[in-house]
């Protein structure tokens, strides 16, 4: 089988990076998703990574903290991950960059989005971090608008679970899954696919979204090549 896409956005969550340990960076978890983004890179993909940082820090857990403030923290806490996965990947003799949205010269690139491409281009794999660099967006945001601007013909959104439900399968044994939703579906419904402002932006800019399980090893070059695993939201 071919590759269904060119160019990815392949959204990894802070969480996925900490493996069953519920915290930090699991060396064996990044390693193996490391080992998928390699394949993915030699069947000749342009792969974009976007990741979060919810392994360290979330925004909401600094409660009585000023918003913004806790924001930047979270900020931080991307770049840790994406530096985790650039070194596993260039250990696995993939070249990658690191470009943060805040400027940090000494361990990453500033982000440029004609840089980006161009590393792409290259055949280098392009990990996005410290969010957008503002405060009061997510990271799925993020992947929305990098994927808008670098004109990725999909975000690939890796998740704990094996696609998107109408409630949380943990809890309810009897949740139901969607194959497939528009995103008018996922606003209305308050689906926990992205924040509605990511929604919106991957909407405005037809952008579909894949969502589908970290948990079986081969997922990612799976939805790749176009088997129909997860949620595709359209």
């Amino acid at each position: 089988m071919s590759p269904k896409y060119k160019r990815v956005i392949l959204k990894l969550s802070g969480e996925a990076l900490a493996g069953e340990n519920g915290f930090g960076i699991d060396g064996n978890t990044v390693s193996a998703i490391a080992k998928q983004v390699k394949e993915l890179h030699e069947l000749g993909i342009e792969v974009a990574i976007v990741v979060g940082g919810g392994n360290f820090w979330r925004g909401r857990t600094g409660e009585g903290m000023d918003r913004t403030t806790a924001d930047y923290m979270g900020m931080l806490a991307t770049v840790i991950n994406a530096l985790a996965l650039q070194d596993a990947l260039e250990g696995m003799d993939v070249l990658t960059r690191v470009q943060t949205a805040i400027e940090m010269r000494q361990i990453a690139e500033p982000y440029i989005r004609r840089k980006a491409v161009r590393h792409l281009e290259k055949a280098r794999v392009v990990i996005f971090a410290s969010g957008t660099g503002n405060p009061y967006f997510s990271t799925d945001t993020t992947a929305a608008l990098r994927a808008a601007e670098i004109e990725a013909e999909v975000i690939l959104l890796a998740k704990k679970v094996d696609g998107v439900y109408d409630s949380d399968p943990n809890i309810n044994k009897d949740a139901k899954k969607f194959d497939e939703l528009s995103y008018i579906d996922v606003l209305n419904k308050g689906l926990g696919v992205m924040d509605s402002t990511a929604t919106s932006l991957c909407m405005d800019n037809k952008i579909p979204i894949l969502v589908f399980g970290l948990n079986e090893p081969e997922n990612i070059k799976k939805v790749i090549l176009g088997e129909k695993i997860g949620t595709c939201v359209k």
